[in-house]
């Protein structure tokens, strides 16, 4: 497989919210996944479990999503602010039927965005909410004057505002509140009158988009409601099945990763189709796509609530991940914010938790392996096509450049699952002197980390060898590496002799 990188050229930046995750109250995801309540023994900070700061540091998390989601609009904000036994419980009807105690609401969110270093992104409720209480949201967080709301965020301990810029109107509205187009559209008009900026805080207003490839909804919103807001959301979840029965995520069939993967695929034409939609209406891309929503949704684990769609995550979900991200690169001059389904527990999630345990999925290594393509230049890159057996649509091989700080970054995908593809990469317009690459995979699709055995799936070094100026190696079967590449440092002018220091004079008498 011979691959070019061309380091000359410049096709934009790729956006670092690319890489956001998403957090809703679902099955275990914010309790026992990432948040702990009083009495619980997981080490923690203000009931923030200590291992998932660490590891969500680590791979650079930029945004956070909550707090849905189907359960964003049946959430109400006002019930999760204020003295913790003093919030009222209700059932959560979305999620399993579940209770749900409110202990953690606004301000454990924003603190828990803190902690980690990302940006919150609320997904406000207009489907049983009002324009009143999201304008009202919105002055409580943002508001920096004397106002009724201020004072109930400084009673409630919270002096300074913390600017949230990023405001989504509702979550799936053709769903959740049985919506067309052009009513969901007057609503965007109705909701950005009252929902305001506050001092120099601009918001990025979001609305709700479409469901895959549904470029009507995109249509009516775009024409009715485009000069309201600032992005568009797109979600696009991937299984080997169809929505009554998705496919079990491990012991899967070689036809169900195919179908798998084809299915991951469709996320270039998806954006392809509503990209086109757009500039008809946004020919400079003022208005930005966030897939808010995307990644593999299979059965759920056998013995577990139906309800918390808990399930496991192997090497094939790695190389989705992988293949959408080298999608998300491609359309980077409109997509500029992602968000993986879900951060902890649920879905494609990071991290397994069990008690005190925590285990890092294929998922999360995948997003390690990437994270250096955040705000970096994005670099064209080309290859030989390598048709993937049994597949219509997605090809064997996938690749993706970019360059930041002096440091190519090149990550490859081998999506064949039966076996390595050898790989001569050469780059244009630099020397590589100094080159290191890591891969994550060693040839199976169905292997996983489990608690009992958490390191089966873990990065190890890819071997490298440069031959003729090109760099050459192996990637094994359904695996994912990124390589750096830097050209020889300078040597190290030396040090200028030490200037003798002058005889002293003698004193005169």
């Amino acid at each position: 497989m011979k691959l070019i990188v061309d380091a000359n050229s410049n096709l934009g930046i790729i956006n670092r919210n690319i890489y956001g995750h998403f957090s809703e109250h679902l099955g275990r995801c914010i309790y026992d996944g990432l948040y702990v309540k009083k009495g619980v023994k997981v080490p923690n900070t203000e009931g923030v479990r200590n291992d998932v700061i660490q590891y969500l540091k680590q791979i650079r998390i930029p945004n956070l999503r909550w707090p849905g989601g189907c359960f964003a609009d049946c959430y109400h904000w006002r019930d999760g602010i204020g003295p913790v036994k003093d919030r009222p419980c209700i059932v959560n009807d979305t999620w399993g039927g579940v209770t749900e105690d409110n202990s953690f609401g606004t301000h454990e969110f924003l603190r828990f965005c803190e902690l980690i270093g990302a940006e919150p992104y609320i997904n406000a409720n207009i489907s049983s909410g009002t324009v009143q209480e999201m304008s009202q949201w919105c002055e409580y967080l943002n508001a920096g004057v004397d106002s009724p709301m201020t004072r109930l965020r400084k009673e409630n301990g919270r002096d300074k505002p913390w600017n949230v810029k990023y405001w989504g109107f509702g979550n799936e509205p053709w769903g959740d509140g049985h919506m067309r187009a052009e009513f969901y559209a007057d609503q965007i008009r109705r909701y950005d009158t009252y929902v305001r900026n506050y001092g120099d805080n601009k918001l990025t207003r979001i609305a709700a988009g479409a469901s895959s490839d549904d470029l009507n909804w995109t249509e009516t919103v775009m024409d009715r409601a485009g000069q309201f807001i600032d992005a568009y959301t797109i979600h696009h979840y991937t299984f080997a099945g169809d929505w009554t029965v998705k496919g079990p995520a491990t012991g899967f069939t070689q036809e169900q990763y195919i179908a798998t993967l084809e299915r991951a695929n469709m996320m270039e034409s998806i954006l392809r189709g509503h990209s086109v939609v757009m500039d008809k209406y946004d020919k400079d891309k003022r208005i930005a796509i966030f897939v808010d929503e995307w990644g593999t949704w299979h059965d759920v684990e056998k013995g577990t609530n139906p309800g918390f769609l808990y399930q496991q995550n192997t090497m094939r979900d790695a190389v989705v991940a992988s293949l959408t991200f080298d999608t998300f690169h491609r359309h980077n001059d409109r997509v500029r914010m992602a968000n993986i389904a879900q951060l902890v527990n649920v879905l494609q999630s990071m991290f397994l938790t069990r008690g005190s345990k925590l285990i890092l999925t294929p998922t999360f290594y995948v997003f390690d392996l990437y994270k250096d393509h955040q705000d970096a230049v994005r670099k064209a890159s080309f290859s030989e096509t390598l048709p993937l057996e049994g597949a219509k649509t997605v090809q064997a091989f996938s690749h993706t450049a970019s360059m930041k700080d002096g440091k190519l970054h090149v990550s490859v995908t081998n999506l064949d699952n039966t076996k390595p593809v050898p790989v001569e990469l050469e780059i244009w317009g630099m020397d590589p002197k100094k080159v290191s690459g890591v891969v994550l995979g060693e040839g199976k699709a169905d292997i996983c980390n489990t608690f009992e055995k958490p390191q089966t799936v873990k990065p190890h070094e890819l071997a490298v060898a440069v031959k003729n100026g090109k760099l050459v190696f192996e990637l094994p079967p359904c695996s994912v590496a990124t390589l750096e590449i830097s050209e020889a440092a300078a040597p190290k002018a030396k040090a200028a002799p030490k200037a003798k220091a002058a005889p002293k004079a003698k004193a005169k008498a």
